[in-house]
């Protein structure tokens, strides 16, 4: 099959970039044993180790979430944030340099990846502040963890998710007046839809709710309180699905995680909002169906 035949079976109206889940959520600390704790609280497991970076991979179910410790040296020296910071979302597509080429052509920003010799290149965008988005084809046979990660030895690769937990989405904060300007982008590049008034937000039902084609991950934009400083925009949480999120709030407590408990915000059938660890961390546990 030739490039342009590749091209024209990736362009399904209905999901332009063959989108096939969320591969992996990236934070960025300077911290990264605290972070480490904190997810296995939540129910991850450390799996792997990257060959030459400090970079680790933790794992529950379905989720991959990498721990990115890594400032870089010389010119390429960044520093790491106190507090963890989501830098990165990677997205599963059919065929993952067409969907970049396509993003480009749409007027993505590119954002180069500097690769060690052996490591993978994987082709990104500049998504929301100073994040990236990743775009990832190899998650069948073969996954990008099989070149770039060592296994840590006597680790189940695999660990279960606890009280079915997956991924349901991210809450991004916007500048003011600014919905409307990220829900195109959204739309133009990936395909996302705008959900109307019947919809799962959890325990804060601000703003707007965008859905990938695929349905595997949801977008909450919300813009700044008119009382409250804007804080620039960023992904500011993740959002874990669960089909009983009491029983899972409950299971999560067992291990020391404590949810907020006000008259307004509390642990609810539709969803549960954690509190903060390490300056600004937190979950939101949202009601999926089984």
């Amino acid at each position: 099959m030739n490039h342009r035949a590749e091209r024209e079976t990736l362009t399904d109206p209905s999901n332009p970039m063959g989108i096939e889940g969320v591969e992996y959520v990236e934070y960025r600390t300077a911290k990264p044993q605290a972070l480490g704790q904190v997810l296995e609280l939540m129910g991850f497991r450390p799996v792997a180790r990257h060959r030459s970076r400090e970079v680790l991979l933790y794992r529950q179910g379905p989720m991959n979430v990498i721990i990115n410790a890594h400032a870089g040296s010389g010119s390429h020296a960044q520093p790491l944030p106190e507090v963890p910071v989501i830098a990165a979302i990677a997205l599963r597509v059919r065929d993952a340099a067409a969907a970049h080429a396509r993003a480009l052509e749409l007027g993505a920003w590119d954002a180069p990846v500097r690769v060690a010799p052996m490591e993978l290149h994987i082709p990104a965008i500049h998504g929301v502040g100073a994040t990236r988005i990743y775009f990832v084809d190899r998650h069948r046979e073969f996954s990008i963890y099989d070149v770039d990660f060592v296994p840590i030895p006597g680790v189940e690769p695999q660990p279960p998710a606890m009280a079915g937990l997956r991924w349901f989405g991210v809450v991004q904060y916007i500048g003011a007046n600014r919905t409307a300007d990220w829900i195109e982008f959204y739309r133009e590049l990936f395909g996302f839809a705008e959900l109307g008034a019947e919809r799962e937000t959890g325990v804060l039902p601000k703003g707007s709710v965008l859905r990938s084609p695929d349905g595997s991950l949801h977008l909450q934009l919300i813009e700044p309180d008119s009382v409250v400083e804007d804080g620039g925009e960023h992904f500011q949480r993740i959002a874990l699905g669960a089909p009983d999120v009491p029983a899972a709030a409950a299971a999560l407590r067992a291990r020391g995680v404590q949810f907020v408990e006000t008259e307004r915000l509390h642990v609810e059938v539709r969803g549960a909002l954690t509190q903060s660890w390490l300056g600004g961390l937190m979950f939101e546990l949202i009601h999926v169906g089984a």
